[in-house]
């Protein structure tokens, strides 16, 4: 497998902050990249996963799931590498860009999951 290109991680950020706030926002980019995280399931399809989630509880489930979503049993020289730390690092912005966002607007996960 190869890592995701800068291009194609700035585009599953965007998606999945952006669903953070509106989950309705959520495409097939965001959608691929979430389901195949740790702690999440595929809910059948986008829309099923959408609907899920149409109460609120993603942001919380997105930063809930960081830790087990950090790919650290893969090591530097092993097969799937260079993609598996591509999946940290989008992880982690997502993570950032919704911490960020909080502190900001001075919420919690759910008022931001709700809210926003």
């Amino acid at each position: 497998m190869k890592a995701l290109t800068e291009t194609q991680k700035r585009a599953i950020v965007k998606n999945v902050v952006e669903a953070a706030k509106d989950n309705t926002k959520l495409n097939k980019v965001g959608y691929n990249f979430l389901y195949l995280a740790n702690g999440f399931i595929a809910h059948y399809n986008l829309f099923g996963f959408i609907g899920y989630y149409e109460d609120g509880g993603l942001v919380d489930d997105i930063l809930r799931n960081k830790r087990q979503n950090q790919w650290s049993n893969f090591h530097k020289g092993e097969e799937n590498f260079d993609y598996y730390m591509s999946k940290k690092d989008v992880y982690n912005r997502i993570c950032d860009a919704i911490e960020a966002e909080l502190e900001y607007q001075g919420m919690n996960a759910y008022q931001f999951d709700l809210f926003a």
